[in-house]
């Protein structure tokens, strides 16, 4: 949450030296001193570094051929940045910084993960092994994380295309070696090099077009038959589904699919594309008759995986995972007909007891035939849930995959396409294209709904929204997990657009369900209950806004830990919180946490780093440390201007917090321009009366009074209070507010008998409901002080002037 201002640390002008030797140690490269090299690829580089400020380590990739690099090869690079740039999860690499250094060495930092490659890793535990009983399911349960980690990036528009066991990097630190073949402690894992990572924007859709078309890019082994044919439009998410499934019959079996690592390349294209993979067996377990088959659930689940077809594949990395979540938990997977025995067997692994496995069959086909009966008929329930589901995804990546060929050169013919465009003519396709299918219909309209909110465009936002909330409701139930999604959606929309009443309503709503259906500690829930604290900060119920804020903030820790970005979120509203109500020594370190969290996992220049360094700044103005807010609001506005680009209402709060502290240095002349701006851009986003827009005609009638001229800041204030007074009842203190700013003023003019009830009047308001001890109120009772002092009655300006009882 921002409030009404920025910071920003001052960028390291580290002393870069050119690169002599690629084994040197101790040399720099930007802010980063080398001290050794971990590793290198067809593309570049890996070191292990040092940032000198902040201080950390990192893993530093510098792209080969230093200045000299082609273009081809520059691309690819920068696309590596950019996909690592989208994703922040536990089981990616994040990336901090990327750029060039001045002698034109491209590069980017990211974290260094300590740990072993996949395939060391399981070796290093398992040892000789075999992949059964509890050592198979330990090899599973570490698969489900990589998908998890893949699906992610799936689910933000990257897909990695040359995923495999090297890749994937097993952190070994936490006793998780040392517990032994058992393994009751599930490691972590760590995705690396997106070098070859498709993303699948419009903007991005052109060069990837051009450069890969005919290039055979990735590693043979692990490609699928659409990559190693080297056909870019027939690639998509599932192509690393197929590359997981080469992983995981490696992981199991200790070989691979296919035999082609001597085969030519043309021989080796030819077999993954035409031939089956080999027998899914256990290394290590022979028999008479050769060596022992792996569980055929397991199997069928590997072979799904390894479809030849795009269509018969797995069309998620989740949906893989989840079938082998079923595996694990003894109920049946989708890759396989549900057949009655098969149900049976599942049914009778999940009961077991002491007597054998025909007399169990028997007492359950003679005694629990109707049982079986609503068991088969959940289980169909539950398959059919899960594949509409999968459907959908697939159904939402074509159309969204589809709408950005607008952008293509060949669609497009030669002329500029923006996003806006985009977007307008994916909501437009919607309502006719999609007609009886109301589950892909409302997720898209929430999407695009969600990207309108984020672009500033309330009312097509509006209108989507509110037509996913309607099919959800109908399709899903009134009660429904994707109802609560879209009313979230919508709280945010009328937070950002100032019904502050409305956003309360969605976002309680939404909690309601979350906790009725996802118990009481879950993320979900602690992201409503800090949605719920956001909306009574805006409403200036503070005391309301700390108990869920806290709540929130509990429940995160607990979940995800103290170094997270959902803790950092509620970090930063409760320091806004505590800061209202004038508890500057709790709110400060809350900013600075929160901020130190956002730049640790983003980098100074993500627009949640940017809002951190908004508030913070704030901080400091409410202080009356002016020379250390001006440069920060300059930088923070500097940054949202590429963020958001010329026109949104974060960079009017940034532009806005700006001309209050040259306000207060005294440079009326920029600060009346700078809210005159402000308002202008907020009228254009919101319309004439909005509170942000109001609250900005306060400000400039602020100023215009501070520069001497009464009448204009009059005319100002009584204008902005008939505004407000559409936005609020009379007696709120957000109209008492105005009332008390335009009686200071008309007591300035010496028009005392009009100001005073203005004055006494908006204080009691504002006392009552902020009390004694709140800055509001201290304000509202120095401006009543101040009229009976000017007024020449000193036995009234006395009982506004004593310091309340503590």
């Amino acid at each position: 949450m921002a409030e009404d201002k920025p910071d920003s640390a001052p960028q390291s002008d580290g002393t870069t030296e050119t690169l002599k030797s690629s084994h040197a140690a101790g040399f720099l490269i930007g802010d980063y001193r080398v001290i050794r090299k971990i590793g290198e690829g067809g593309m570049g580089v890996v070191y292990e570094a040092e940032q000198q400020n902040p201080r950390r380590p990192v893993a530093l990739k510098v792209i080969r051929g230093g200045r000299y690099v082609d273009e081809h090869a520059v691309k690819l690079f920068q696309r590596e940045a950019q996909a690592l740039g989208r994703l922040k999860h536990p089981g990616i690499a994040s990336i901090y910084e990327a750029g060039r250094t001045e002698d034109g060495q491209h590069f980017f930092a990211m974290e260094l993960v300590r740990g072993v490659p996949l395939l060391d890793y399981v070796r290093s535990v398992a040892g000789a092994a075999p992949a059964r009983g509890s050592e198979l399911r330990a090899r599973l349960r570490l698969f489900c994380k990589i998908c998890e980690a893949v699906n992610y990036a799936h689910q933000r528009g990257v897909i990695h295309r040359d995923l495999k066991p090297s890749n994937i990097m097993v952190y070994t630190g936490a006793g998780a070696v040392e517990s032994g073949r058992g393994r009751d402690l599930l490691p972590e894992i760590k995705i690396l090099d997106f070098g070859l990572a498709r993303i699948t924007d419009a903007d991005m859709a052109a060069t990837t077009i051009y450069s890969e078309v005919g290039r055979l890019q990735g590693t043979l082994a692990y490609m699928s038959p659409e990559q190693a044919r080297a056909v870019p439009d027939e690639i998509d998410l599932r192509s690393d589904v197929y590359s997981l499934g080469v992983i995981l019959y490696q992981l199991l079996t200790g070989r691979m699919p296919y035999n082609v690592q001597k085969s030519t390349p043309f021989e080796a294209v030819r077999v993954i594309c035409e031939e089956p993979p080999g027998p899914v067996t256990i290394l290590g377990c022979e028999t008479a008759q050769g060596r022992e088959k792996i569980d055929h659930d397991v199997e069928t689940i590997i072979y799904k995986a390894l479809e030849k077809e795009l269509r018969r594949r797995y069309q998620s990395a989740l949906a893989l995972a989840e079938d082998i979540e079923r595996y694990l938990g003894d109920q049946p997977i989708l890759a396989r007909p549900p057949s009655t025995i098969y149900q049976l067997r599942k049914l009778v692994r999940r009961h077991k007891t002491g007597v054998g496995f025909a007399a169990t069959l028997v007492v359950l086909l003679v005694g629990f035939a109707a049982t079986m009966t609503v068991q088969s008929a959940r289980i169909a329930r539950e398959r059919d849930r899960v594949l509409a589901a999968e459907r959908t995804a697939t159904q939402v990546s074509t159309f969204l995959l589809d709408l950005f060929k607008i952008s293509d050169p060949s669609e497009a013919r030669g002329n500029a396409v923006t996003a806006r465009e985009i977007l307008d003519k994916g909501a437009e396709r919607i309502a006719g294209e999609l007609r009886g299918q109301p589950a892909v219909q409302a997720k898209l309209m929430d999407t695009i709904g969600r990207v309108y909110t984020s672009l500033g465009l309330f009312g097509p936002a509006r209108t989507l929204l509110g037509g996913a909330l309607k099919i959800r409701r109908a399709n899903s139930g009134p009660e429904s997990l994707d109802a609560a999604d879209t009313l979230e959606a919508l709280g945010l929309l009328t937070e950002q657009d100032g019904d502050y009443q409305a956003g309360v309503r969605y976002h309680s709503d939404a909690l309601a369900i979350r906790r009725k259906r996802l118990g009481k500690e879950n993320a979900a829930v602690a992201e409503s209950l800090g949605n719920v604290g956001n909306l009574h900060i805006s409403l200036g119920n503070e005391t309301e806004a700390e108990r869920y804020l806290r709540e929130s903030l509990a429940m995160y820790r607990k979940l995800l830990g103290d170094d997270s970005l959902e803790v950092a979120g509620v970090l930063n509203s409760l320091a806004i919180t505590l800061d209202h109500v004038g508890d500057y020594a709790g709110a400060e370190p809350m900013y600075r946490d929160s901020l130190a969290i956002r730049r640790r996992l983003l980098g100074d220049t993500h627009p949640l780093a940017t809002q951190s360094m908004n508030n913070l700044a704030l901080f400091y103005w409410r202080k009356g440390d002016l020379s250390a807010a001006e440069p920060i609001f300059r930088n923070v506005i500097a940054l949202n201007r590429k963020i958001y680009g010329a026109s949104h209402p974060e960079l009017a709060r940034n532009m806005n917090n700006l001309a209050l502290v040259l306000r207060d240095k005294g440079d009326y002349a920029e600060a009346e321009a700078l809210f005159r701006d402000v308002i202008a851009m907020l009228i254009k986003l919101h319309g004439e009366d909005h509170p942000e827009v109001v609250n900005k005609y306060v400000s400039l009638a602020a100023v215009l009074q501070r520069k001497g001229d009464l009448r204009a800041a009059e005319s100002m204030f009584r204008s902005a209070l008939d505004k407000q007074r559409k936005n609020f009842p009379d007696d709120h203190w957000e109209v008492a507010t105005i009332r008390s700013l335009l009686g200071g003023c008309l007591t300035r003019e010496k028009r005392f008998v009009e100001a005073e009830p203005l004055l006494i009047g908006a204080h009691q308001i504002i006392r009552t409901k902020f009390g004694d001890k709140h800055p509001r109120e201290a304000a509202a009772r120095k401006r009543a002080a101040e009229l009976y002092l000017a007024w020449n009655k000193p036995e009234k300006a006395a009982v506004y002037q004593a310091t309340p009882a503590k």
